[in-house]
């Protein structure tokens, strides 16, 4: 494995990340920035987020859901944990270091505009737009995205491949 920076406090935990597709095959994802490293810039991530103590991947994919967008699923629209992943990132004032599952959601409409009601004081600070995205323009795309592999991977992803990712130190 990659040897992590030494730069901040590791926190580890489990994750689950969503890829949220509607009927017109688009996918979510947050516009999205770190107000305590601007150097970072701006990119483009797929919700999710921790598992909480108790919860499973089902539990934490509906949750995620509704905090960071509004939307309320049912665990029969939540697909397998299929794409699994490890990886690091700074994020605030600490370096996360997770394991992660990526679940698909199929939504059975057009998506709908994201409802911020629910989300986390430092999620209104750090996603700051959105936007449905058609999977060809994030296949072939050269924004940045977290996953950063999420071109690369999606069409397999959605294809119904297991994907066992290598660790990605992401920032």
């Amino acid at each position: 494995m990659v040897e992590l920076p030494r730069d901040l406090p590791v926190f580890e935990r489990s994750a689950v990340r969503l890829v949220v597709l509607d009927s017109d095959d688009r996918v979510l994802l947050f516009q999205t920035r770190d107000p305590d490293h601007p150097r970072l810039g701006t990119w483009w991530e797929l919700p999710g987020g921790g598992m909480d103590p108790g919860e499973t991947y089902l539990d934490t994919a509906v949750r995620e859901l509704r905090e960071e967008t509004g939307m309320v699923a049912t665990a029969a629209q939540i697909g397998p944990p299929t794409w699994r992943r490890r990886a690091s990132f700074i994020h605030r004032q600490r370096r996360h270091l997770q394991d992660e599952v990526v679940v698909l959601v199929r939504l059975a409409g057009p998506g709908p505009d994201v409802d911020e009601a629910h989300r986390l004081d430092y999620e209104r600070e750090d996603y700051f737009g959105f936007r449905w995205w058609p999977v060809a323009e994030v296949v072939a795309s050269r924004e940045r995205f977290y996953p950063g592999q999420l071109p690369g991977l999606l069409t397999a992803f959605l294809a119904g491949d297991r994907i066992d990712e290598p660790f990605e130190l992401w920032s």
